[in-house]
């Protein structure tokens, strides 16, 4: 019988199979697909100032028309606007009914204030600068503050050895041809030089400032006395202490020389910190992931005492002295997807409890005044509730003015002064079931 192999055989024909494959494999390593690829992206370019250059950039200028609005502060008989990172609008407000626009603090990176008796306290991108207002002709820097916000609206940093702040980002769209082997040229990828490059569905949004609300007492007769702002700043006066949050920091600087701050404290909060609110020995301060009440009794070092939290959303609070209010709206750069309206349960500190929560419809500040309850409803305008039955507020609506734009409010007094896109609105309240407009300054008209 004849014995037949195969094994032989069929190792010939794989070792020629193997032969054949990297054959193949050589040749195609020395083909390449040549391509031409047009692509386009959106390059933001950033924008910086030497810190001289800031320094060196204070005036007191003309009344000035602006394209957009900020946060307002109110200290008798004067009502301040801030134009975002470009100054203070100074608004004679002696006459409700008449706003006189008087001038113009050009204070770069400015974004928040706070006044007492006849100084005002602005932040200037990385800097806190104390003004003496006695004179509004010649307003003067009586101390700058330096390098205390180094994280607050914007980066210091180092460019070819001088000291500069990131001011801006100017977004540019580039267009490139470029030619070279198909595989080099991955969908999806980013770019980087300098600044903040993206593809081309990509979108950049830069995230808006956010501000605060004095309400507390100036101390004892004889004092100078605080004003009073909205419930979106980062800046408040309690005493003789002025504080301040940026994203993640509480700062404690002693006032108690008007025109010489000195920083005497920073505390770590969380990240995200948004607002704050001083109420008697309290600070209630806003964050994207809840609301912090801290005790100021000492007024140097602040304690926290509690935390509310909720769903991540932008969270401006006002507060009495039993309940708290807190608005939650969506949108880009608050993350989350409510609009409601939340009623805490402060009588107890150490463990806020929800009480009752609303719906509304894109709600921004808000602004409590005995039991009426102002809240800003964005492009959907303001509305003006009757918050005395905490579990039926949205069945008490007073008003709803719904043809102004509205980002926040100061009620004080029967005079409601809001602020939103389109320029600021006062509104007498002394009767809430008659509210009355007193005077409009439309954009054009700051």
């Amino acid at each position: 019988m004849k014995h037949v192999s195969y094994a032989r055989p069929f190792r010939y024909h794989y070792l020629f199979i193997q032969v054949i494959a990297l054959g193949c494999l050589l040749t195609l390593a020395r083909c390449t697909d040549k391509v031409e690829v047009t692509r386009t992206y959106r390059y933001m370019k950033p924008v910086y100032m030497t810190t001289n250059e800031l320094r060196s950039s204070f005036a007191i200028e003309p009344p000035q028309t602006l394209s957009t609005t900020g946060k307002i502060y109110y200290l008798a008989p004067y009502l301040l606007i801030n134009k975002p990172g470009e100054g203070i609008h100074v608004i004679d407000n002696s006459d409700p009914a008449n706003p006189v626009n008087l001038s113009f603090i050009n204070i770069p990176g400015n974004y928040d204030m706070a006044a007492k008796g006849t100084t005002l306290y602005a932040d200037s991108f990385i800097d806190l600068l104390a003004l003496d207002i006695s004179d509004l002709d010649h307003v003067q820097i009586t101390k700058r503050v330096e390098n205390v916000f180094p994280r607050y609206n914007s980066w210091a940093t180092m460019i070819d050895g001088e000291d500069v702040v990131l001011t801006d980002w100017v977004e540019e769209e580039v267009v490139e041809v470029m030619e070279g082997d198909l595989d080099e040229f991955a969908p999806g990828l980013y770019r980087y030089q300098e600044g903040i490059v993206m593809n081309d569905w990509a979108s950049f949004e830069k995230l808006s400032s956010f501000a605060n609300t004095d309400r507390a007492a100036a101390g004892g007769s004889g004092q100078a006395e605080a004003g009073v702002g909205g419930s979106m700043a980062r800046f408040a006066i309690s005493g003789e202490r002025l504080y301040t949050v940026d994203d993640s920091d509480l700062q404690v600087f002693d006032i108690s020389q008007l025109d010489d701050p000195e920083g005497i404290n920073k505390t770590n909060i969380a990240f995200s910190i948004e607002t704050i609110f001083p109420y008697k020995d309290k600070l209630f301060i806003g964050s994207q992931i809840g609301m912090f009440i801290y005790d100021i009794s000492n007024p140097d070092n602040p304690v926290q005492e509690s935390e509310f939290t909720h769903m991540r959303s932008c969270d401006p609070v006002v507060a009495n002295d039993s309940l708290a209010y807190v608005t939650l709206r969506d949108g880009s750069e608050c993350w989350g997807g409510n609009n409601v309206l939340e009623v805490v349960d402060i009588e107890n500190v150490n463990n806020p409890q929800l009480v009752a929560t609303f719906q509304m419809e894109h709600p921004h500040g808000l602004g409590i005044d005995g039991t009426l309850l102002f809240i800003c409803e964005g492009e959907f305008g303001l509305k003006i509730f009757d918050a005395t039955d905490t579990q039926s507020i949205s069945e008490n609506l007073l008003a709803n003015i719904d043809n102004i734009h509205a980002f926040d409010v100061i009620p004080l007094g029967g005079v409601l002064m809001v602020i939103g896109q389109d320029g600021l609105y006062q509104y007498d309240y002394s009767d809430p079931n008659n509210i009355e407009l007193l005077s409009k300054m439309t954009l054009a008209a700051l």
